[in-house]
């Protein structure tokens, strides 16, 4: 089975957009979490592509 990266992406962010228009997550919610978790995604990009090598 392989799993990419771009579609779990795309799933999360749609997913964070949704709740935010149903107003179950604030908006600014969201922002601060980018703004602290990024460099957090990185990493697990950079661990993914080593264990697929």
């Amino acid at each position: 089975m392989r799993v990419t990266i771009g579609p779990i992406v795309l799933i999360a962010a749609g997913s964070l957009l949704l709740l935010s228009n149903l107003g179950l997550i604030p908006i600014g919610q969201i922002k601060e979490l980018v703004k602290q978790w990024w460099p957090a995604l990185l990493i697990l990009a950079g661990v993914l592509q080593l264990f697929r090598r």
